[in-house]
């Protein structure tokens, strides 16, 4: 197993989530919520249903996780004038503080994680997974020359 990349990968991935959810707690939040935050960070005005594709969670789990956002004051729901079904997603002020203490968690977490990796592993590292998200999303490669070099 330990040669397997699909399970190394999976294992590397639960392990760092699993470890910034303990580091996250200490600051009052979960994994998941950090995720959430990040997601409508990045995308201020996603709508519930895309924040749970996103997320890859049923719409009902993401609703809870925004509900509880909401009531910790960190997000704020407004009608979609667009459609009266829909909900947009936006950061509350109070989420500032808690993001950049979550970023600094991630922070951390990475520069761990990274212990005794040099910048040329790091930037194969990145490149060989980069190839990896491609082949899995059929999209071209672009390739740098640490990756044209190990093709021969």
């Amino acid at each position: 197993m330990k040669n397997n990349v699909a399970f190394l990968t999976a294992d590397v991935g639960r392990l760092m989530r699993k470890r910034f959810d303990m580091m996250s707690r200490r600051h009052g939040a979960t994994g998941a919520q950090w995720r959430t935050l990040g997601a409508i960070n990045r995308t201020p005005g996603i709508t519930q249903a895309a924040l749970a594709s996103w997320l890859e969670v049923e719409a009902v789990t993401a609703g809870r996780m925004v509900d509880r956002l909401e009531k910790a004051g960190l997000v704020e729901r407004r009608a979609d004038p667009a459609d009266r079904r829909a909900w947009r997603l936006y950061l509350a002020p109070a989420a500032a503080p808690l993001l950049v203490q979550l970023q600094a968690c991630a922070d951390t977490l990475i520069a761990d994680t990274l212990s005794g990796v040099s910048e040329g592993e790091h930037d194969l590292l990145l490149a060989l997974l980069n190839r990896l998200r491609c082949n899995l999303l059929d999209e071209p490669v672009a390739t740098s020359p640490e990756t044209e070099n190990r093709d021969g």
